[in-house]
């Protein structure tokens, strides 16, 4: 689906709201606290309604409005769709012997992770206490990382291990990915799709929303191999900074994370992140013109 797009995305939850857990404030200290808890067994990350905790607040990275194209696909429809993906790439993991436990430190690690960004998601897309988060790593050499609709998130142990990557640039990661299903990318990139597919333009409210619901719920299968535009990156990239910066992430890890990608670009395999999400010397100006714009928040965070 993306990683971080240019140069690719999952991630599912199931239980009641009062099976969440404890959504700890963004400071360090709090989330290490957080990090040493006890975990439920479930395979799942579930946080629904705690994502309203932080508030609204002032968007500091500019990306404009979304597109209205989008609404061509109903949202209900391509994240119960998205669900149903995730839940099958999971079961296949798992028969694999290939989906990490619960308490393997890579996952206990992005979950905390996890706790610090979602409470800044609000802002950028209301439907988010609505969704069912999922944070899971599958053992794979793939350099790749990724986020359906809904917030089913899923990581690679390639892009970990071979990059090597700090907490702060696994945070830029993540806030990127989390930024495609914000912004509803993939519902975009979808609709405008069908509708080209389709020969709906203009006409597009002939067809009716029944079927462009179905068409959503049989696209699912494709959110894995989905490619988003150079616009769509630039505003994952940005929103992805923001919200790490939020949660006391430092922001000129994004810089570092696309030096990285950019380094081991060069002709290896299992590069299914870079195939989607290219890396580039404008890539990496752009992210050093917009690391001011939210060092304010990374510290007021850091401080808590």
């Amino acid at each position: 689906m993306c990683w971080i797009c240019d140069a690719k995305t999952s991630l599912s939850l199931t239980g009641p709201a009062s099976d969440l857990p404890h959504v700890p404030s963004s400071t360090a200290a709090q989330d290490d606290a957080e990090y040493h808890r006890p975990w439920s067994q479930r395979r799942a990350f579930l946080l629904a309604a705690g994502a309203a905790a932080a508030g609204p607040a002032l968007a500091q990275v500019d990306v404009g409005s979304a597109s209205s194209m989008r609404k061509l696909v109903p949202a209900e429809t391509l994240e119960k769709s998205a669900t149903q993906q995730y839940t099958q790439v999971i079961g296949e993991a798992r028969s694999k012997g290939a989906l990490m436990p619960d308490n393997h430190p890579q996952v206990q690690r992005l979950r905390s992770m996890a706790r610090r960004l979602i409470p800044y998601s609000t802002q950028w897309n209301p439907r988010v206490n609505q969704w069912r988060w999922e944070v899971n790593v599958i053992a794979s050499k793939e350099i790749n990382a990724w986020c359906m609709p809904g917030g089913k998130i899923a990581f690679y142990t390639g892009i970990l291990d071979t990059l090597k990557l700090s907490d702060d640039e696994a945070a830029m990661v993540m806030g990127h990915e989390m930024a495609h299903a914000l912004r509803e990318h993939a519902r975009e990139r979808l609709a405008k799709s069908q509708a080209t597919n389709m020969g709906l333009r203009l006409g597009a409210q002939l067809l009716g929303l029944g079927q462009m619901g179905d068409v959503a719920a049989n696209l699912g299968t494709q959110l894995l191999t989905l490619k988003y535009s150079r616009d769509d990156e630039t505003e994952a990239d940005l929103v992805g900074l923001e919200i790490a910066a939020r949660g006391a992430y430092r922001p000129q890890a994004s810089v570092q994370l696309w030096q990285k990608m950019s380094a081991v670009s060069g002709g290896k395999g299992g590069l299914g992140f870079l195939s989607t999400h290219p890396s580039g010397p404008d890539r990496i100006r752009q992210l050093q013109a917009n690391v001011p714009k939210v060092e304010a928040l990374y510290e007021r965070a850091r401080r808590g």
